[in-house]
């Protein structure tokens, strides 16, 4: 297909590491199909032995959902493109049905993603999208949001979502696709005041200087997230450390640092990592929270972590309120936001429990003077463990009398979306606590750039 010269597919696509190929997401709109074509010429040009796979997903939220979806499938039988639907099957939510849907589509994608065997799903989000998600975090008061969409996101730890087109107009696709003789479906909902982005997009039409502000401050935004991000592991690495599964212990110069925007993000990070949250803290309660504990000692509170202050440092651990209830292991569970469990066969009529206060008091803090016994106790009663019978067959951080029962520490503010954006505290908190690595971005850097790619 003879490419438009504003969108060259060699340029767009030049940075991706495609290994052995891609999912491409479809909806028959314009931006996806645009997207589609335009990877089907990158692919036959430069990749021709990866796959190529399109898919739909059928949301069945409207009554044209499904012939739609056989729309894309006969352009994808025209283009020579392997084609696959997915339908979101279940009851919908009578609320938050676009969080939900978006949800839905992520999931979807990325399990034929694996299915396939590839890493890598690549979806036609615009500059338009961009700036449509800013106003809308705007809105919201987001601060860190304000960096839209980053150029690719990792998905519950193994897929990478892709999104090549963020710096492209949706006016420059639609010309691309009227020029080839190629149509597209206008989705119904697009234009439905109903829903917060249609709202949004009504305000931002031929208003070119709000949107080139808006995209504006989402680079800025962007680029100050990565600093933060890069300036927290740093900290991550210089002060902090695992004592045991479950406790933290950051040295007293943490606390001295001179950077406190990213003291503070380490903090709210590991918060929310220790008591297995999915969102960061509130930045204000924290950095009181945190104002408090500079004088030295002290006892609090938050995000379901406990925050002890001593002479020797700050210690984390999962406050023993609200631990999960009894109940049977089931493999690839997350438990308590904080571990995935796996296993394998012979677990017939084992249970997953809270450790607990008694089974803390038999266990031996590891020696040296780098914690009180008592804060290993602490920390060791919230962690879990798995009973067969009337027997404890062990707990994280100690030897399993049932071979093959693994519980694999997870980061939960970054568990099922890590943005780009923060790849590198991400990883950081990751390693300090022993949870799966992360893979890197299949995105290159720049020609002349020294920095990792964002994702």
């Amino acid at each position: 297909m003879q490419q438009a010269g504003s969108l060259p597919a060699a340029a767009l696509f030049s940075r991706i590491d495609f290994g052995q190929g891609a999912v491409a997401a479809i909806s028959g709109g314009s931006d996806s199909t645009a997207l589609l074509i335009l990877l089907k010429n990158h692919f036959d040009r430069f990749l021709p032995s990866a796959r190529l796979i399109a898919v739909t997903v059928d949301h069945a939220l409207r009554s044209g959902s499904a012939a739609e979806a056989r729309t894309v499938a006969g352009l994808c039988r025209e283009l020579g493109i392997i084609h696959r639907t997915v339908a979101w099957e279940g009851a919908k939510p009578s609320t938050g049905i676009a969080a939900a849907a978006r949800e839905a589509r992520y999931r979807l994608l990325a399990d034929v993603a694996r299915d396939e065997g590839l890493g890598i799903v690549v979806t036609g989000h615009t500059a338009d999208d961009q700036a449509e998600t800013v106003v809308m975090r705007q809105a919201r008061d987001e601060g860190p949001g304000l960096a839209g969409m980053a150029p690719a996101t990792l998905y519950e730890g193994d897929v990478w979502i892709l999104r090549p087109l963020l710096a492209e107009r949706r006016s420059a696709l639609r010309a691309l696709l009227t020029a080839n003789g190629h149509e597209w479906i206008d989705d119904p909902t697009n234009l439905d005041p109903a829903f917060e982005r249609p709202r949004v997009r009504a305000t931002l039409a031929g208003n070119e200087n709000r949107f080139e502000d808006i995209l504006a401050t989402a680079s800025k935004v962007a680029h100050e997230r990565e600093d933060l991000s890069h300036r927290a592991a740093v900290l991550i690495g210089r002060h902090a450390s695992r004592l045991a599964p479950g406790l933290i212990h950051l040295d007293p110069a943490f606390a001295a640092e001179a950077d406190r925007l990213a003291v503070l993000h380490v903090l709210r990070v590991m918060l929310a990592v220790v008591g297995g949250t999915s969102f960061l803290p509130d930045n204000d309660r924290a950095a009181a929270l945190f104002a408090m504990l500079s004088a030295g000692t002290g006892r609090a509170t938050l995000s379901r972590t406990v925050i002890d202050v001593r002479r020797a440092g700050i210690f984390l651990h999962r406050e023993a309120r609200g631990l999960p209830a009894p109940s049977m292991l089931s493999g690839g569970a997350v438990w308590d936001g904080r571990y995935r469990i796996t296993f394998d066969d012979g677990v017939a009529g084992c249970v997953i429990v809270p450790s607990g206060r008694t089974k803390a008091r038999e266990s031996t803090a590891p020696g040296g003077d780098e914690a009180p016994a008592s804060l290993f106790r602490a920390a060791h009663a919230v962690e879990p463990a798995v009973w067969q019978g009337g027997t404890c067959l062990g707990s994280p951080g100690e030897p399993w009398q049932l071979p093959g029962v693994a519980f694999v520490p997870v980061v939960a503010p970054f568990a099922r979306f890590l943005s780009g954006f923060d790849l590198e505290v991400a990883r950081a908190v990751s390693e300090l606590v022993g949870a799966s690595s992360l893979p890197m971005p299949p995105l290159k850097a720049p020609a002349g750039s020294k920095a990792t790619a964002n994702a």
